[in-house]
């Protein structure tokens, strides 16, 4: 079953079916300090340890925390600049018998931040904000407690100096946030502890890894899927894009180009000619459009021409500066994916009069204005389709090079073409993407990183 990722009021309805069920407060908040100072044991291993402990229930955990570490023998320092608000953050620190300091001086190896939980939505100042401010400048390990203290938890935001942690401990649940730019380039490596809570039927996960099978016995290239990637105005994009397809599982990949393409490989077919006639076969089972394709009269007409065949389509690049809702009328979005970067995302935003504040956000509302499965990439990769919002772990910096697009969207258009569901393409494609990267090794070319999605592949099978 897939990880869920909770918003603040899914995180607090989760918390009330369980103590509505009879778990109490308490026994949540001893759950998630005692998973969560297992996680600091095994990487503070034996050193002093410093936790910092807000007003609320996060502090609350931080407190538990503390007495679980010093019941096994550690040296522990707790911090609080202020007392405790909640009954039960209260009782937890009731059961704390060491030191508690109101100072900011920070004199450990290991550093726990227990300030601010989930549900930060007002800027950190004053002393909270000296304190994290020297936790930044500290030489320390830092662990962050649930979301990292200056973090808006449903949007990622920062909301105060946001130190750069070494460990983050979701509790109960991921959160937004854990998988959102900009909090997520500072969570550091992501754990969850687990407290309970029943997740089903989430509508936000964290993508599950895939497992792909070999082809039947008695298949054939047909069947496995005709991808036709659709060229136009530049030769060097769908080129790249075909060569990632042809490794990601499709049976036959077809390049449909006017250009010359002396550098292809023999076993990719180009075709040229009447491109009306070419787009008719009615064996291609998807499409891919967009890499290369241009923005003139021409290409409008080949993203038009191809839109019309209703097959299962990826459209990416200049497509997505083309694509508006005359085409999608004559189109069948259910069997349509987009995969924007942050720029095109906008740009879409702005041509279906979609308003949002951020890139979750946005997503999700142009998904609802068009139908279409939207794969917004980046650092911070998330999918949005009719079923589920997928977030992903973190991939290679090292995809940040040109042309790396377009081989995630030959990828995404191949495994389109095996199966013909949007979603699921999509969500394999980013897998294999970053899989990709890591055996392509650091400062890697879109053409090393389209040559790796072979190896990718054996990793899933």
């Amino acid at each position: 079953m897939n990880d869920a990722v909770l918003t603040v009021d899914q995180m607090r309805a989760a918390e009330q079916a369980a103590m509505a069920g009879g778990t109490s407060e308490w026994e949540l908040m001893q759950r998630a300090g005692a998973g969560a100072a297992q996680w600091v044991m095994r990487v503070a291993a034996d050193r002093p340890v410093t936790v910092l402990c807000g007003p609320g229930n996060n502090g609350g955990d931080g407190y538990v925390i503390a007495d679980t570490l010093q019941r096994k023998g550690y040296d522990v320092q707790v911090v609080a600049p202020v007392e405790p608000k909640s009954e039960t953050s209260l009782h937890a620190r009731a059961q704390f018998s060491g030191d508690i300091a109101s100072d900011n001086w920070l004199r450990n190896p290991v550093i726990v931040d227990c300030l601010f939980g989930y549900g930060l939505d007002r800027e950190v100042g004053g002393a909270f904000a000296e304190l994290l401010e020297n936790l930044s400048a500290s030489n320390c390990y830092k662990i962050a407690i649930d979301v990292p203290s200056a973090v808006h938890s449903d949007s990622g935001k920062v909301l105060g100096p946001l130190p750069q942690y070494d460990l983050t401990l979701a509790l109960g649940a991921w959160k937004q946030a854990h998988f959102l730019m900009p909090a997520m380039r500072s969570t550091g490596a992501r754990r969850l502890v687990r407290i309970g809570l029943e997740l089903a039927d989430m509508p936000a996960c964290l993508s599950a890894r895939p497992h792909f099978s070999a082809p039947a016995h008695d298949t054939h290239k047909y069947r496995r899927g005709l991808l036709a990637v659709v060229a136009g105005a530049m030769p060097g994009a769908p080129l790249l894009a075909a060569e990632g397809a042809m490794r990601a599982g499709a049976g036959y990949v077809k390049l449909l180009s006017e250009h010359s393409h002396p550098d292809a490989p023999a076993e990719l077919v180009i075709e040229q000619g009447r491109f009306a006639e070419r787009i008719a076969d009615d064996r291609i089972s998807a499409f891919l459009v967009g890499p290369g394709l241009g923005r003139d009269d021409s290409a409008r007409e080949r993203l038009e021409r191809v839109l019309a065949r209703k097959v299962p389509t990826v459209l990416d690049a200049d497509a997505l500066h083309l694509i508006d809702q005359t085409m999608l009328d004559g189109a069948n979005p259910a069997k349509l994916c987009i995969t924007p970067h942050e720029g095109e995302l906008a740009q879409l935003c702005a041509t279906f009069g979609v308003s949002a504040e951020h890139k979750l956000e946005r997503t999700r509302a142009l998904h609802e204005a068009t139908g279409l499965t939207v794969l917004a990439k980046g650092p911070d990769t998330v999918l949005q389709s009719d079923v589920m919002t997928s977030f992903f772990p973190r991939g290679s910096s090292w995809l940040s090079a040109a042309g790396t697009g377009d081989v995630l969207a030959g990828i995404a258009a191949s495994r389109l073409a095996t199966h013909g569901d949007p979603a699921r393409a999509c969500d394999e494609a980013v897998w294999l993407h970053h899989e990709a990267a890591r055996l392509a090794s650091p400062a890697f070319s879109a053409g090393d990183l389209a040559r790796a999605v072979k190896p990718a592949m054996a990793a899933f099978l």
